[in-house]
């Protein structure tokens, strides 16, 4: 498909179309504890934080960063011991046991911020009448407010106050409204059930340090 020069996903398509890799494609393993292959989570949570661009404000590039940085704490252990890192599960067992937790805390903070991304789109599809700042300060008191110091909430409550109106963000997704919304339902409940499965899991004994 060819995208217009005005656009940035294809022709009658929708931002999704434009992910490397989407969390509907990510095979949860659901015979092995819910094993989540980490290469394909990874690649979709990096395909997500470009989710932020669509934001449109410089006021999200901590967001962004901030996710971005525990995406690549959880892949240098990965590309360290790859036999061992095949899932995400299997990844932070096998870091814990050598008495390091950096990528173990990279992946509690990734999935915190994909938790608040999910929240934030959901508050907002399911109240269509919320202007996005709104959805993004509910979101982020819900999850990532409990755990930030005094100096980094200012920087996190600027994002917030700086979304775009709803009606241009979802502009710019798609023309397509309808698709916007059906596709983004399929994306956001896979995000949201791998969100789920890996905070059970990081909240189990074995994965703490």
């Amino acid at each position: 498909m060819s995208i217009p020069a005005n656009s940035s996903y294809p022709a009658g398509g929708t931002w999704f179309d434009t992910l490397h890799k989407s969390f509907v494609d990510v095979a949860v393993d659901a015979q092995n504890d819910n094993a989540i292959p980490t290469s394909d989570f990874l690649e979709a949570a990096e395909s997500l934080t470009t989710l932020f661009d669509k934001l449109g404000s410089v006021a999200f590039s901590p967001v962004k960063s901030d996710m971005v940085g525990n995406i690549k704490k959880v892949r240098d252990r990965q590309l360290a011991a790859p036999s061992e890192s095949e899932t995400l599960q299997s990844l932070v067992l096998n870091e814990l046991k050598t008495k390091k937790h950096t990528a173990t805390e990279g992946l509690l903070w990734l999935v915190r911020g994909l938790d608040f991304t999910s929240q934030a789109i959901r508050h907002n599809i399911s109240n269509p009448s919320e202007e996005l700042s709104t959805s993004f300060r509910h979101a982020y008191g819900n999850t990532l407010k409990p755990h930030h110091s005094f100096m980094i909430k200012p920087i996190f409550s600027a994002a917030m106050s700086a979304t775009p109106y709803r009606k241009d963000f979802y502009a710019k997704l798609g023309d397509d409204q309808a698709k916007v919304d059906s596709t983004s339902q399929v994306w956001l409940g896979a995000l949201e059930k791998q969100v789920g499965i890996l905070k059970e899991f990081l909240g189990r004994k074995e994965a703490k340090w």
